[in-house]
């Protein structure tokens, strides 16, 4: 997606597998996912590079490995934002 038209990702990540891609779009889709980002406070992060790579993935599928440290320092971003705690498996001791 090399166009100078806006992209936007969303991801949802629940503490099962990897995060999952929630909505992509470009230009007024991308522009509608930010608005109803900013609406419901969701933390909002800036990085063409990797919502262009995010962009080639799926609707509803995990993201690929390749991209799990990109993606985890977004979350940690974001959680801590929201002031909310990452969720984990009940098992995991992390």
């Amino acid at each position: 997606m090399t166009s100078d038209k806006k992209l936007s990702v969303a991801l949802k990540y629940d503490g099962e597998g990897a995060p999952k891609v929630t909505a992509k779009g470009t230009g007024t889709i991308a522009e509608q996912i930010i608005k109803l980002a900013k609406e419901h406070e969701v933390p909002i992060q800036e990085d063409k590079e990797l919502v262009e790579l995010l962009g080639q993935v799926e609707l509803d599928h995990e993201i690929p490995q390749q991209l799990y440290s990109a993606v985890v320092q977004i979350l940690l971003f974001a959680y801590d934002l929201s002031g909310k705690e990452i969720p984990r498996k009940p098992n995991s001791k992390t």
